[in-house]
């Protein structure tokens, strides 16, 4: 097992990493405050996982559960009562414990219920899913979707501790593993040219589920993690960069409507857009465009949006996304591989030929 700790003072807490790690109680232990916990997971994951988090959290007195349905559809505000109202059912204090069991949208919903109940009680984060594990179990970032745009209701809440057991990867479908292999790539494209060279070398391992090559990329993902939110927790700065692709993406979701694209899906075809508008801009060499595409490509991922998507639809969504300041939106661009960049310089005209697919 390795351990990558998350610089933020008194709030520091450790990410560790791998196989068959989640079984053990002591991954826990230390982690949860009083004798409540309520485990939260959803309908998928549940049948696969819950016994063996159950057993390895057999020395917590009281041990409850909540079942939620599976998909980005459901990660709403009507859904987050559910977790509520397991809670308040059940009488735990403000010294519980939530624990989330799934991917992404189990782990932001849990995170910030763990964030408003009772004005905040303590979480711990089992990612199931490649995408959780390298992304959204890490750095605090909690929240539900609106039909209007996605993340916008939320708060920044830190896990007390992430336990990512890789051995959970073999049981997740293709689809599935390839929009994780997107926040992978991300981490190249912005902060490290060497990873991603290392990522063209073995895409094809990652693929085929290659559990040395995927333990390997989880834990530089997440070191490139931790250390940009250790800089800048909520956001106020470099921490944007971990939204490379996710404007453009994140429109995407919204127009198909969340779940009929996976966020990882949306998230390769986001970065491709955004390395093009780098390399129109005169910033990135051209042959940098045409190895995230090819990159992308043999990740399983697509590198085009909806063909039903206009100029129109894309800006609606990208007004009301959260890097739009003082009506001026800006994006991740970038300068070079492992070089990005949050600007809102550059011109209209380049913008909406990028949404035309020009």
């Amino acid at each position: 097992m390795s351990q990558i700790n998350v610089e933020l003072g008194d709030r520091s807490y450790p990410i560790f990493i791998g196989s068959g790690i989640a079984h053990d109680p002591e991954n826990y232990r230390s982690f949860i405050a009083s004798s409540q916990v309520l485990l939260v997971t959803n309908t998928t994951i549940d049948p696969i996982y819950s016994k063996t988090i159950e057993s390895a959290l057999s020395f917590v007195e009281t041990l409850d559960k909540v079942l939620l349905p599976d998909g980005e559809q459901y990660k709403n505000l009507n859904t987050l009562n559910a977790i509520f109202d397991g809670l308040l059912k059940k009488g735990h204090n403000r010294k519980t414990t939530l624990i989330a069991l799934g991917g992404g949208v189990i782990g932001d919903m849990v995170g910030f219920a763990a964030a408003s109940y009772q004005r905040g009680v303590n979480f711990i984060q089992i990612p199931t899913t490649l995408l959780s594990q390298v992304d959204s179990s890490v750095g605090g970032k909690t929240g539900v979707n609106h039909i209007l745009g996605k993340n916008m209701i939320g708060a920044f809440h830190q896990p007390k501790s992430v336990v990512i057991d890789t051995d959970m990867l073999k049981t997740l479908p293709s689809r599935e593993l390839s929009a994780g292999l997107a926040e992978v790539i991300k981490y190249g494209l912005i902060a490290d040219q060497e990873f991603f060279s290392w990522l063209e070398q073995n895409i094809e391992k990652l693929v085929a589920v290659d559990g040395e090559a995927l333990a390997h990329a989880i834990e530089r993902s997440c070191q490139i993690k931790a250390d940009v939110v250790a800089q800048d927790e909520k956001e106020g700065g470099i921490r944007a960069i971990l939204n490379f692709g996710h404007t453009f993406g994140h429109a995407i979701e919204a127009h198909q409507g969340y779940g009929v694209w996976l966020h990882g899906e949306a998230v390769g075809a986001g970065m491709i857009m955004a390395c093009k508008m780098s390399a129109k801009l005169g910033w990135l060499d051209e042959s940098i465009v045409e190895r995230a595409i090819a990159l992308i490509t043999k990740a399983g991922l697509p590198i085009l949006p909806p063909e039903d998507m206009t100029p129109e639809t894309f800006l609606k969504y990208m007004s009301v996304d959260k890097k739009v300041l003082d009506k001026t939106l800006r994006l991740i661009l970038l300068k070079a591989c492992g070089d990005a960049t949050v600007t809102s310089d550059f011109s209209d005209e380049v913008l909406h030929e990028i949404l035309q697919g020009v």
